[in-house]
């Protein structure tokens, strides 16, 4: 699934090629993703101008000059293109947003596990999509003192704790495995045993993992590509994520797996205690 970076990534991809285009018309060639797509937006998109492409965890969320803003989320295998209108429609198409400059915002999505709503602009932060969000990892919200907060007192292991969206949103598996190691911390420690120091150390590794991530375009993990295309070459700079019984970088011993919560956790027992 892509994760915050990847969103990123597309959201800068489509910022220059949508803002300040017109909305011409919208076709649903389904009326359901995961969830059943918002049919009114063929009526109230044509005509508005797109002022902005934003993010919130991982929804994409574009705004216009007026009326409502649209949000959407990439699903697993979530992609968009702005191609030109006469380009006939591909495989997994489900929505084309026509614009009046002769382009076309085009979503495809092979396995349909994506969704979007409309919302006024005044009730976006009370969606029920928004509303228990935590922070922005990248914010000035996530901060050594918030987490430091957060983990007193708790059990979870700490890599749980920091894929909760409640306490931090978008730190999903792949940059908490590269995070952690960054930081020297073992993935199963209880939260509420780490020290400060080394929670501030955390938090500046989220950050640098997540901004190296995309400055580099994001990670190619199955479908991901940007919006242009292209793939993303963070997966190059994995130290941990996927290697498995390879040698670690700093200290030789092999790389280890666990499962936590359900997904596969990736540490090196030689660096990370």
């Amino acid at each position: 699934m892509p994760e915050l970076p990847e969103v990123e990534v597309v959201r800068r991809g489509l910022l220059p090629l949508l803002v300040d285009q017109r909305v011409h018309s919208v076709t649903l060639m389904r009326d359901k993703l995961r969830f059943p797509l918002p049919g009114s937006m063929v009526q109230e998109l044509p005509g508005l101008i797109f002022s902005s492409v934003s993010r919130r965890s991982k929804y994409l969320l574009f705004c216009f000059d007026r009326g409502p803003v649209l949000i959407w989320h990439l699903g697993m295998t979530g992609q968009f293109h702005v191609l030109d209108q006469s380009t006939p429609p591909g495989a997994h198409e489900h929505v084309r947003i026509n614009m009046e400059n002769g382009a076309a915002l085009c979503y495809r999505d092979a396995r349909r596990f994506g969704y979007a709503g409309l919302s006024t602009p005044e009730a976006l932060t009370g969606h029920k999509w928004f509303a228990q969000l935590g922070p922005e990892p990248l914010g000035g919200s996530f901060s050594a003192d918030y987490l430091i907060g957060r983990c007193k007192g708790r059990r979870v292991p700490i890599k749980v704790l920091l894929m909760n969206a409640h306490v931090v949103v978008g730190v999903g598996n792949i940059y908490a495995s590269e995070a952690l190691f960054r930081s020297g911390i073992h993935p199963g420690r209880a939260a509420g045993n780490i020290s400060k120091a080394r929670i501030t150390v955390l938090v500046k590794a989220v950050r640098s993992v997540l901004s190296e991530a995309i400055d580099a375009g994001g990670s190619t993990i199955s479908d991901f590509v940007q919006a242009g295309g292209k793939p993303g070459y963070f997966s190059h700079q994995f130290r941990v994520y996927g290697r498995e019984g390879e040698p670690c970088y700093q200290c030789g011993r092999s790389i280890r797996r666990m499962v936590q919560s359900g997904r596969s956790t990736f540490y090196c027992l030689g660096c990370q205690h």
